[in-house]
């Protein structure tokens, strides 16, 4: 599936969770998708964003890491549904697909403060807090790509190589 489907699902799925646990769990999946679509564009995408795309993927790897994924389904084992970043095939608009996964994860980073501020649940709090850090160095990661992007294209339009 295409990451820009990807990220508008993660989106909606964010959107609707409501429960505190929900909330972090889309946290994780977004982070996923940061991973995913990371790697992806560090194998697959122009040469000149490479290195950034495969910094991505690694704070994408570190966000899914800092977060308890046993505590997310309330139980001993890890949460039995695969990533919705699994099903990544393509990356067909790289502009579009990291505009929304930046989004996404703006959005996961101000949903966790809500959930944060709500809890008495120290454990919750401490996961959220890790997890805001995560979402922000995902999002610094994106920017650079996009960053990159920019002076390519400008670059380009301008006869430099």
């Amino acid at each position: 599936m295409d990451a820009v489907r990807l990220i508008a699902a993660g989106r909606h799925a964010l959107a609707q969770s409501g429960a505190a646990w929900d909330i972090v769990s889309e946290a994780w999946q977004a982070q996923a998708l940061a991973q995913g679509v990371g790697s992806y564009l560090a194998v697959t995408g122009p040469p000149e964003l490479r290195s950034e795309a495969r910094g991505l993927g690694e704070a994408g790897s570190r966000g899914c890491g800092v977060l308890d994924r046993a505590a997310l389904r309330g139980e001993g084992s890890a949460p039995e549904y695969p990533p919705r970043a699994a099903q990544l095939s393509e990356v067909s608009d790289i502009r579009q697909a990291l505009l929304g996964l930046q989004a996404l994860l703006g959005e996961v980073g101000i949903a966790l403060v809500g959930v944060a501020c709500g809890t008495d649940d120290e454990s919750l709090y401490w996961q959220c807090i890790e997890s805001i850090d995560a979402a922000d160095e995902s999002s610094d990661r994106v920017r650079a790509i996009l960053r990159r992007m920019t002076v390519r294209e400008r670059g380009s339009a301008s006869g430099v190589a």
